[in-house]
């Protein structure tokens, strides 16, 4: 696994964004761990966030794009981080752009933020973690209807690989199914019980073996195929 993806997990860690015990998700579901990119805050955390999808993008995606998009609320930070970072590791200038949740009609007008869209852009989406594509399909109709552009892949931070709403392949296979685009995501929940399991992190173990147990038992009744 590259340097930057255990570097990830680490920092998911210590940002207090990923956690694990006994978490209700929004489906209902009762997941061993949880989630939670709100919980990126400080300036330099928003700062390493944005240089880990620079980088992720770049060794999935390439550099071959002109906007950064992501969707509202949580992707519009997302959006503007990684923007930054491209430019920061790669030199590389693109636009960040966003929706809006509610259509502005007076100032500055219209559903996006950020960029306005030009027909032939290149686009990549970002996300924190996909888990049903809901929001993807609420914004992927947004996006075509602005522009004639490329979505070129969606980025996500997470890949919790259970099953979507079609129930056998996770949400990030079934968005990429449905709409042609390629997905990925900084690290797999695989990479990080593999990276965790009984190692110390913030000067404790955080998955020891009974997590470990909670997750494979979880993944035993959601897990995705491959």
């Amino acid at each position: 696994m590259e340097a930057y993806k255990e570097e990830f997990i680490e920092f998911m860690v210590e940002s207090e964004v990923l956690k694990f015990g006994e978490f209700t998700l929004k489906s209902g579901r009762k997941s061993p761990f949880f989630m939670n990119a709100g919980a990126y805050v400080t300036g330099d955390q928003l700062h390493r966030l944005g240089q880990y999808y620079a980088r992720a993008i770049h060794d999935n995606f390439g550099l071959d794009f002109d906007v950064v998009f992501g969707p509202a609320y949580k992707g519009i930070p997302l959006s503007v981080v990684t923007t930054m970072a491209i430019h920061e590791l790669y030199g590389k200038e693109v636009r960040y752009c966003s929706n809006r949740k509610e259509v502005k009609d007076h100032g500055d007008t219209g559903i996006l933020l950020g960029s306005n869209l030009n027909d032939g852009d290149r686009v990549i989406m970002v996300e924190d973690v996909t888990t049903s594509g809901k929001s993807i399909e609420e914004t992927y109709p947004i996006l075509k209807s602005q522009a004639d552009v490329e979505v070129k892949g969606l980025m996500v931070s997470l890949n919790r690989m259970e099953v979507g709403k079609g129930g056998v392949k996770c949400a990030l296979d079934e968005v990429s199914e449905r709409y042609g685009f390629p997905t990925a995501a900084i690290v797999t929940m695989q990479e990080v019980t593999d990276y965790l399991y009984n190692r110390e992190c913030q000067g404790r173990v955080v998955i020891d073996d009974a997590i470990k147990g909670a997750l494979d038992a979880y993944y035993e009744q959601y897990g995705a195929q491959a």
